[in-house]
């Protein structure tokens, strides 16, 4: 099938999402153009923002590829306190990024959660409740959801890393912090609580297929999810999975896998949030701007005390670890107008997805 009609169609199958992922020369330049185009016809050309807290690296978990796995000794541990966490939040009110999102490590003990539940309230009584409030803290129960979502926190990314079964374990132990399932069925939790639920994959990994990336995007459709992450993955030294490092495709390659992947789902939910992650600059020095033009419209400047940054490091070199945020902010106004795009400051930024939905 030509790539012309390709992109006309309303609904794409298996088969086109695997025509379009294998798309390489002028059929590739024309999914990214035509992505642009449906996002600008949808969206328009605004980015929305959402201020990084890194609350903590301590985790209870130990998955094969990430920098802060418990079981990596050469990690220092840390959590920031109440009152810089709340300094953050302070900081991304002055600075007009309208949300916060509040990342960390795995952990489900009560000491934990309730602290979440505090530091959420907390913030929500910055200046009224301005700032909205995304949470990616890992599997809970059903309870503290619960808990989070009538404390304030409105948004929730929980990433499933890789919808097949087969390569999830790859990539994770299988043991009982290690769930495939449990992660499917708190995703469905999340959705049903009324978060505007947000999940995501790492693209180019050790042992994946196109079909694999192509049954990811289907997950995405078939959840109806209000967000997406997706990065190109960066192999860390200090992992199991990085054995394989010579197995995956080169950085530029990663990069443009994760920019078809980018424009396919813009086609396929034209109306959902997409993060320009940071890991596609750290690939490539115009990776964010790649990935804006490829369809996203998220964008998350990282609020972490630049002393802690770099034990946050869930993969090597990451972008903008010595940069501090009134910079970022002037930063990325300039390189959005350089690509014909805006912040869009002091709004929540909310999926218009998600936004149409609720008033069904």
């Amino acid at each position: 099938m030509s790539i012309a009609h390709l992109l006309s169609k309303n609904f794409l199958e298996k088969e086109d999402l695997l025509q379009l992922l294998a798309a390489e020369g002028d059929d590739y330049e024309q999914l990214l153009k035509r992505a642009l185009e449906v996002k600008l016809s949808v969206l328009d050309n605004k980015v929305h923002l959402r201020g990084l807290i890194e609350l903590s690296n301590i985790c209870r978990k130990s998955c094969l590829y990430c920098g802060v796995r418990s079981d990596n000794r050469k990690v220092e541990r840390y959590a920031l306190t109440d009152d810089e966490v709340l300094e953050c939040a302070r900081l991304a009110h002055q600075l007009g990024y309208g949300s916060v999102a509040i990342q960390s490590g795995e952990r489900n003990d009560r000491e934990f959660t309730d602290r979440i539940t505090r530091l959420v309230t907390r913030i929500k009584e910055i200046d009224g409740g301005s700032l909205g409030i995304t949470l990616s803290l890992g599997e809970q129960s059903e309870e503290v959801y619960r808990q989070w979502f009538e404390a304030g926190a409105h948004r929730y990314l929980l990433r499933i890393e890789s919808s097949t079964e087969e390569l999830y374990y790859k990539i994770h132990p299988r043991d009982e912090r290690h769930d495939f399932h449990k992660r499917l069925e708190c995703i469905d939790t999340l959705l049903r609580l009324g978060y505007q639920t947000g999940t995501g994959v790492m693209v180019g990994l050790p042992f994946q297929t196109l079909d694999n990336l192509a049954d990811d995007l289907l997950f995405f459709r078939s959840k109806d999810v209000a967000m997406v992450g997706m990065g190109p993955y960066i192999p860390h030294p200090d992992t199991p999975l990085y054995q394989f490092a010579n197995q995956i495709p080169a950085p530029d390659e990663r990069m443009r896998l994760t920019l078809k992947m980018i424009a396919i789902l813009r086609l396929m939910m034209p109306e959902i949030n997409m993060v320009a992650a940071t890991a596609n600059e750290t690939v490539d020095p115009m990776g964010r701007e790649k990935a804006i033009q490829a369809g996203a419209n998220v964008i998350m400047p990282n609020l972490t005390p630049n002393a802690y940054r770099e034990d946050y490091l869930i993969y090597p070199d990451k972008a903008c670890v010595n940069d501090k945020p009134e910079q970022c902010r002037s930063c990325l106004d300039l390189r959005m107008k350089a690509i014909h795009h805006e912040v869009l400051y002091n709004a929540w930024g909310d999926s218009v997805a998600f936004t149409k939905k609720k008033r069904e």
